[in-house]
C-alpha cells in the first residue's frame, strides 16, 4: 500500500512546478486517480503523456499498487476544463 501524499511527492518531484492531484478511490491505498498538470505534456501524445506519469512508480505498480488511473493535462488544457466545469 502506499500513502497518497508519497504518490503526489513523487509527481511533484517528477514533473517540477506541475499541479498534482491524488485520490484513493477505494480507501484501501492501492487504487488510485492521479490528475497531473504539467507543461512537460505539451506537444507529447496521450500515451507518451501516460508513460511519463507511470515511469516513477514502475516497481509499484501491479504490486501495492493496483490500479492507478491517470489524467493528463497541459496548463493550456486545464485552464478549458475548469471553465467548462464552471458553465
Amino acid at each position: 500500500m502506499m500513502e497518497p501524499q508519497e504518490i503526489k511527492n513523487r509527481l511533484e518531484e517528477t514533473f517540477e512546478g506541475a499541479t498534482v492531484l491524488v485520490e484513493d478511490l477505494t480507501g484501501t491505498k492501492d487504487h488510485f486517480r492521479v490528475t497531473v498538470v504539467s507543461e512537460q505534456f505539451e506537444g507529447k501524445s496521450l500515451i507518451d503523456q501516460h508513460q511519463l506519469v507511470y515511469a516513477p512508480f514502475k516497481e509499484e505498480i501491479g504490486g501495492p499498487i493496483h490500479a492507478f488511473s491517470i489524467k493528463t493535462y497541459t496548463p493550456e488544457k486545464w485552464e478549458e476544463e475548469q471553465q467548462t466545469k464552471i458553465q
